[in-house]
């Protein structure tokens, strides 16, 4: 199988503390602490292990979107329990083909069994900005299908 190689791995990319959040705590908490933070996502962390991550699109399908008080739902009620990782030493691209794949931006590291970072589309994109392509190629694709034929 061919194989792309940026010479960038994901130790070079990654948030070595991204935000974290307790499980038991509001989606209206969560949403101070992204904005106050200017993230995305939060990692749910219970104890000494992450358990969940928590993304805006979570609060906005899983929280806004459903019935009840949103402000007071969990954040263990919406978070993501099944989560994609990656290693630091993995190459960027192969970690935004795996992006790409699940159609996720925020994947957590893993070494050796334990979480050491979190690294994001906009992480990549930052070092290896002409990896775009390969995400517009997704976009594309995905439209297409949502699109009429005539």
């Amino acid at each position: 199988m061919y194989r792309v190689t940026t010479g960038y791995t994901v130790a070079d990319a990654m948030t070595h503390e991204p935000v974290t959040i307790s499980p038991n705590k509001t989606l209206r908490e969560a949403a101070k602490i992204m904005a106050k933070e200017h993230v995305g996502s939060l990692l749910v962390k219970e104890a000494d292990s992450i358990i969940g991550i928590l993304t805006e699109q979570d609060v906005v399908r899983k929280g806004v979107a459903s019935a009840g008080n949103t402000a007071l739902k969990k954040v263990r009620e919406v978070m993501e329990t099944n989560l994609t990782t990656t290693t630091p030493d993995e190459d960027i691209f192969e970690a935004l083909r795996i992006m790409r794949d699940y159609n996720i931006r925020h994947l957590p590291v893993m070494h050796q069994g334990k979480f050491v970072g979190l690294v994001t589309l906009k992480d990549i994109l930052k070092i290896e900005p002409d990896l775009y392509e390969i995400m517009v190629e997704k976009i594309q694709l995905r439209e297409a299908e949502r699109k009429p034929v005539k």
